[in-house]
């Protein structure tokens, strides 16, 4: 493009760019559609990025008049090397979401309309809060509920391609973004949308069981832990199976951001290892390959339910337990190693007997644990690490588990 000025009010505020379809928000303030969408339902922010005011209606406006000029003055400069911008595919309307809505009435027009839906909402994030503002999210949520009392949900043919009617809508409503208002209308006050998407888990595909947990950790999100409704053993049992059958990274990611929501509160730590938490959590943790943010995560959990009794039971029940945990410290990060470390130490307080000790003492973690006292992996880290070591001072200070290098380094 040759040196040529822009006029001023052609340009986006926030891309600093030509602006191709101009839409004015309620301040007054008009900004290329694609920018300010991403500022407003992407970013989640609730300003107009130029006035600083809180915009309460987030509703767009096209600017007509100033595209069509946009449009003239970009054929009239054409010759230097100025695009033409074409005229912006109108966003939906309510009133077309709502008629597409109310004409689903028997399973095959449900399948045209998720497939309809599915269509108008990867088009741009207007037409996602449309559908929001449009009762599709309740629409969405009944196929699921409806579709969950059946004990196999079969696929229905539209236009020679099968369709699960559960997975489109799990899909949808998962993609949609949905606002922390309507996630928290999902939870209800009983958490009966909980217990439909455990049962879509306890008997979907593999793609229903990754979007049910992807939208479970997005609603305790928005949500107090502790104002959480009862949560049944079977959602846990289910949890762990995702982790278990590894169906996607990002379910797996999903299920232990999830666990590690809740299962500090209540009995639901109790919940996660009756349901077989701790076994599985070490065989991942046992996974050369395994992703220093998922390691993490693991840990968190894992010390989580090592909170209770029967999770440092079942740690202790694993032959590789308190040796992998240990093996975490210094390897993967600091994170990583400041949870390993609490885990011993719940370890160290309550179950301290001498085959326990005997344990730690042959797997090298008290030589470790002097090791971390030496480098510097934070404070609180170390606090910890020293209290384990004074605690069975009497039996490891003068055994021959710490090398004579880290003797030094033994609390007092």
């Amino acid at each position: 493009m040759d040196d040529i000025d822009v006029p001023p009010f052609f340009i986006c505020p926030i891309s600093l760019e030509i602006m191709k379809d101009p839409v004015t928000v309620p301040t007054g303030i008009t900004y290329d559609r694609e920018s300010i969408e991403e500022w407003l339902f992407s970013g989640k922010k609730a300003t107009c990025p130029v006035t600083k005011q809180v915009i309460a209606d987030c509703e767009l406006t096209p600017n007509h008049t100033l595209r069509r000029l946009i449009q003239s003055w970009c054929m009239l400069n054409a010759s230097h090397g100025i695009e033409r911008i074409p005229t912006p595919k109108p966003p939906i309307s309510k009133a077309q979401i709502i008629k597409l809505l109310d004409d689903a009435k028997s399973p095959q027009q449900q399948i045209k309309c998720l497939k309809s839906l599915q269509s108008i909402a990867s088009e741009n994030a207007t037409n996602k809060r449309c559908m929001e503002s449009s009762g599709a999210v309740e629409f969405l949520a009944s196929i699921v509920s409806n579709q969950d009392s059946s004990a196999a949900e079969g696929s229905l043919c539209y236009e020679f391609e099968s369709i699960r009617p559960t997975d489109e809508a799990l899909s949808i409503l998962y993609n949609l973004q949905l606002s922390e208002a309507s996630l928290r209308n999902l939870m209800g006050e009983n958490g009966d949308f909980i217990v439909s998407l455990t049962r879509v888990m306890q008997r979907g595909s593999y793609k229903s069981r990754a979007y049910a947990v992807l939208l479970l950790k997005s609603m305790v999100e928005v949500v107090d832990p502790m104002q959480l409704p009862n949560l049944r053993p079977e959602l846990f049992i289910e949890l762990v199976g995702v982790l278990h059958d590894q169906i996607s990274k990002q379910a797996s990611k999903a299920s232990l951001q999830f666990l590690a929501s809740i299962c500090p509160w209540g009995r639901n730590k109790i919940k996660a290892v009756g349901a077989g938490v701790v076994p599985v959590l070490i065989e991942l943790l046992l996974d050369s390959s395994l992703e220093r943010r998922a390691c993490e995560m693991i840990l968190t959990v894992l010390d989580a339910v090592c909170g209770c009794a029967e999770g440092r039971s079942e740690l202790l029940d694993h032959g590789a337990g308190i040796a992998i945990v240990s093996k975490k410290i210094l390897r993967v990060s600091q994170v990583a190693s400041e949870r390993a470390v609490r885990i011993l130490l719940s370890i160290s307080k309550f179950c301290a007997t001498t085959k326990v000790l005997q344990e730690m003492q042959q797997l090298g973690v008290v030589a470790k644990l002097c090791l971390v006292l030496q480098v510097d992996c934070g404070f609180k880290t170390k606090e910890r690490a020293r209290e384990v070591l004074k605690l069975h001072a009497r039996v490891w200070k003068n055994s021959t588990c710490v090398p004579s290098n880290l003797l030094p380094s033994y609390p007092a």
